[in-house]
């Protein structure tokens, strides 16, 4: 290995829905995390690694910042705070606007001690005059090593991003085999998958209270099998996602298999029940059951 190999952690932060695990999927080159238009997709630290000839990014994707109204909200707000302190550079991601939130303001201020790289996303949705203005109101909140313009979701200024990451990781060794993109077991990729299928084909409140449990899942010769279940908090809400005739659990489970056959490279059995835990985002006791803490006092 080259003696000036660079290593390092790398923590994407910022407010939700402003496109940071569609970059991190990007920059992996393939979707190792889930995304939907609706805020709090992300719960949890997502960790994604890339790997080039001189260097290696670890990527800590983050829950978009946001002031917590349950357990769960305050867990993650935890994950944001750690990914903080455990990044060599943070990656602040933002998009082409003046106006600027509470939620904002706050995470700047809490980074503001961690070399950062300040990313403008979603910069082909506006002309390139406008984001003068943007970039000069960030630059006056903290010192940023680098200013980036991105497009996440095309693509546009990720080269430049990542030799901007490669000069300001420090020196260190390959923490992960070359081939390895993400920590994240099987199991855990396939029960966020479901939750976005659910994310995408519920509305208002009912998908903020869903978590995914993977009861079973048994790899065959041609075929895995799957079964899964998919707890809300309400009863209603149990109406909601199977729907009339239970047409609505049935598009989630169709689009949930596809990309589980996408992934695994097999066939897949999916099975998916749905099931009633009140209140589970403010239980620590359940959070830790559904994978959502690893706090050891729950």
């Amino acid at each position: 290995m080259d003696n000036n190999f660079k290593s390092g952690y790398v923590g994407i932060i910022g407010i939700p829905n402003v496109g940071k695990t569609t970059l991190l999927n990007a920059l992996i080159g393939q979707k190792i995390a889930i995304i939907s238009p609706k805020p709090q997709t992300t719960r949890g630290k997502i960790l994604g690694i890339m790997t080039e000839k001189d260097f290696q990014a670890v990527f800590l994707d983050t829950p978009g910042f946001h002031k917590p109204k349950n357990k769960l909200g305050e867990t993650m707000i935890k994950a944001v705070n750690e990914t903080i302190n455990e990044a060599d550079i943070l990656l602040v991601v933002t998009e082409p606007t003046t106006d600027t939130r509470n939620a904002e303001l706050e995470i700047i201020e809490k980074s503001k001690d961690i070399p950062a790289i300040l990313l403008i996303n979603k910069c082909d949705t506006v002309a390139k005059e406008e984001l003068l203005p943007v970039i000069e109101k960030y630059i006056a909140m903290r010192e940023f090593v680098a200013v980036v313009p991105i497009s996440a979701k095309k693509g546009d200024g990720l080269d430049i991003l990542k030799e901007e990451i490669k000069n300001n990781l420090p020196e260190g060794p390959m923490y992960y085999p070359e081939e390895m993109v993400t920590d994240q077991p099987e199991k855990q990729i396939v029960a966020e998958i479901i939750r976005e299928k659910t994310l995408l084909k519920l509305d208002k409140e009912v998908p903020h209270g869903i978590a995914v449990e993977i009861v079973k899942m048994r790899e065959g010769a041609d075929v895995v099998s799957i079964s899964a279940n998919i707890f809300c908090e309400k009863d209603s809400h149990k109406g909601i996602i199977i729907g009339n005739k239970g047409q609505t659990l049935k598009q989630i489970g169709s689009l949930a298999r596809r990309d589980c056959e996408r992934m695994l490279d097999k066939k897949v059995f999916l099975e998916l029940w749905v099931k009633v835990k009140k209140d589970w985002r403010n239980s620590n006791f359940l959070m830790k059951e559904f994978g959502l803490t690893n706090d050891k006092n729950y």
